[in-house]
């Protein structure tokens, strides 16, 4: 049984191609069309990055009350007593 070996320039090519196909592969697999029936499945609130938003609000207003440091999401800064 004969074995073929890629030297050189043909097996360049060979690991290019193949980048590029697990390259190409990876792109496409994030553009999908979704249906009008499946979009409620997207819209839960386990779907979103911040799942708890009202709570996340709720330490970080802690958070900066205690550290007496400026909130992250204005330049005012923050007092220890909890007043802004």
């Amino acid at each position: 049984m004969k074995t073929i070996t890629l030297t050189g320039r043909k097996r360049n090519q060979h690991v290019l191609v193949k980048w590029a196909l697990v390259i190409g592969i990876g792109l496409s697999a994030g553009c999908v069309h979704v249906n009008a029936w499946e979009r409620g499945n997207l819209a839960k609130s386990q779907m979103e990055l911040d799942p708890h938003p009202l709570q996340s609000e709720i330490q970080s207003h802690n958070y900066s009350s205690r550290e007496a440091a400026p909130s992250h999401k204005s330049s005012a800064g923050g007092g220890g007593c909890g007043c802004y």
